[in-house]
């Protein structure tokens, strides 16, 4: 934790993330506008009493875009988390367990992977029709932890042969055990950066699945704001607050995850970590002491 906390890009990242958050928790707080209430006339520029315009319908932008909040990271963090555990549980024991229940594992994990899956969840979405926010994230937990469970498995296989693995299995360990407290911890920085990476992934697909009229529309997230924004042609009238207001969050919201993803794979791979190298070295240039 240490660690992560006098990285930069964590810090920046952090909190870019933590700002969305007490945002969205803050909603009722930061504004009176019902988000999906007529307030106002439509498309109405952004002014004192809307501060990021109207929708095409009325609605207040700002209230949507901050209640929107709520629901986008609900499914992200939701569907990441799913994500994660299932990719991460079946990785620890097929590499620990190994042969029949890796070559199971490892069969479905490659049907998984072979599988597209962005034309996979258009064609279960479409399926459903309308889906939900709960079931999109359902949907994204149950089609997305194959990549998960595949490195987490190759990470598994070495940490096993370690010695204090081999020594707690000679101590007659039960399995359940040896994975939970002597493995998981291991390979807590791949779950870390599966984890970010699931949330982004989440976030983004959901956005693009709710963009393409595949989610519930009466629900209150960006991908809904960009789906009627798109609907009600908001570019081509010059209401331009209605559909890059949800563009900007997502691109913001994915910035702070990726960069704390990118901190979080530079902690967990020191060779990466080439930022404090080129500094001594420029000020060994300067000094003419790395000079040849």
């Amino acid at each position: 934790m240490k660690s992560l906390l006098r990285n930069r890009k964590a810090l920046v990242g952090l909190a870019i993330i933590a700002a969305i958050v007490i945002v969205a928790i803050a909603a009722p707080l930061l504004t009176h506008y019902d988000p999906t209430a007529r307030t106002g006339r439509p498309h109405q520029p952004p002014s004192v009493d809307h501060l990021l315009g109207t929708t095409r319908i009325g609605q207040d932008v700002f209230a949507r875009l901050i209640y929107g909040a709520r629901t986008s990271l609900a499914v992200g963090f939701g569907a990441g988390l799913l994500i994660t555990f299932v990719g991460t549980a079946l990785g620890i024991i097929s590499g620990y367990r190994g042969g029949k229940t890796d070559e199971i594992i490892s069969f479905f994990t490659n049907m998984v992977l072979v599988v597209p899956n962005l034309p996979l969840l258009l064609v279960l979405a479409a399926f459903i029709g309308q889906a939900s926010p709960l079931i999109i994230a359902l949907i994204l937990g149950a089609t997305s932890w194959a990549w998960g469970a595949r490195v987490t498995r190759a990470e598994t296989l070495s940490v096993k042969q370690k010695d204090f693995v081999k020594s707690a299995e000679m101590m007659g360990e039960p399995q359940w055990r040896i994975m939970t407290f002597e493995i998981f911890p291991n390979v807590i920085s791949i779950v870390g950066i599966n984890f970010i990476g699931s949330v982004i992934f989440a976030i983004i697909t959901e956005a693009t699945l709710e963009f393409l009229g595949l989610g519930d529309p009466r629900a209150v997230s960006w991908g809904t704001m960009l789906y009627n924004a798109q609907k009600a042609s908001a570019l081509s009238v010059g209401a331009w607050w209605d559909i890059l207001s949800p563009c900007f969050a997502l691109a913001v919201l994915g910035i702070g995850m990726s960069l704390l993803n990118f901190a979080v794979d530079e902690i967990a791979n020191p060779r990466l970590r080439t930022g404090n190298h080129l500094k001594r070295w420029s000020l060994l240039v300067r000094t003419g002491e790395g000079r040849l």
